[in-house]
């Protein structure tokens, strides 16, 4: 099957093909041509119309690119001989840009704050959910615990926290883009709006950038903690922030944040995605970190990963 492929790209060639099927009889004609190849004046007996109006509507076919015609020897001279160029149209309405857009799909998983498979914290630090405390505080040994899973807040004044995420995504895709949101805030002593951290982010061990956290915040109980928390002077909620790499850069919360693109990631390479966001030994603003799960803080979500791909 031969396939004329149309898009808004080409609004001319849109606009021939509109032409030549516009006309009854120029649909008659590609009709008989689907038979076989047949020339003028054969169209034009079978059309019961002048050779000559036949002609015209075969120009116009002829044009547009629908039809082709060659001069063949006859009895009396030459004769013009037509053939239908191709079996179907499509034609594209949406831009390109849409069009992959639709074709997209979506790779989505959420990674609780407590399942990470790599850290370093060091005083203050620590872990609760909605029952209390899950590990003694200020004793980083205690992150190994298999109960970290439980974590719904977890804090640490430096140091790092490092996930890794499966992914299950069909061999040959090409990846487009991967977004990555969560809540989190800085950790001072019991808390302070005006305690900056810098905190960077780590995909697959590349650094793609750093983004300033401006406070630890505990002004109002977070929307999601339970009472015995609301009621202590401790971290109460963060700031959701969200994290995209795509073929043209890095952004947090769609402003740029560093040149850094999806295809340096190396997605498919391995059968799991590392994230990893943490303070840099030589960070300017060491102002700790708090990460929240679904049950603690203002947002109901854990590590959200989304993964485009065509």
């Amino acid at each position: 099957m031969t396939l004329l492929e149309l898009s808004m790209e080409d609004p001319e060639g849109l606009q021939k093909i509109a032409h030549a099927l516009s006309s009854g009889v120029r649909l008659q004609i590609i009709n008989l041509l689907n038979k076989g190849n047949m020339n003028v004046n054969q169209l034009a007996e079978s059309l019961e119309i002048p050779v000559s109006t036949t002609a015209s509507h075969i120009k116009i076919l002829e044009k547009a690119g629908l039809i082709n015609t060659e001069l063949r020897p006859a009895s009396r001279g030459a004769m013009k001989v037509c053939k239908r160029n191709f079996d179907d149209i499509h034609i594209q309405l949406n831009s390109a840009e849409n069009f992959m857009k639709n074709t997209q799909k979506v790779f989505e998983l959420e990674m609780p704050i407590g399942q990470y498979t790599d850290f370093d914290v060091a005083p203050t630090c620590g872990m609760a959910n909605h029952e209390g405390m899950i590990i003694p505080e200020d004793a980083p040994v205690h992150f190994y615990s298999p109960e970290r899973a439980k974590a719904q807040i977890i804090w640490t004044r430096k140091g790092y926290f490092e996930y890794k995420f499966p992914l299950v995504i069909p061999a040959g895709s090409k990846i487009e883009s991967v977004q990555l949101s969560l809540e989190l805030c800085s950790e001072a002593p019991n808390h302070d709006p005006n305690w900056p951290s810098d905190l960077t982010v780590w995909i697959n061990d590349i650094d793609v950038g750093t983004w300033t956290s401006p406070g630890d915040f505990g002004d109002r109980p977070g929307k999601l903690n339970p009472k015995y928390w609301c009621e202590t002077t401790s971290t109460q909620y963060g700031l959701l922030k969200t994290w995209k790499i795509t073929k043209k850069n890095s952004t947090i919360d769609d402003f740029p944040l560093s040149d850094v693109t999806v295809d340096e990631l190396g997605i498919l390479d391995r059968m799991f995605m590392s994230f990893k966001i943490g303070i840099k030994e030589d960070a300017i603003h060491k102002g700790g970190l708090n990460l929240f799960g679904r049950e603690f803080g203002d947002h109901p979500q854990d590590i959200k990963l989304s993964v485009e791909y065509s």
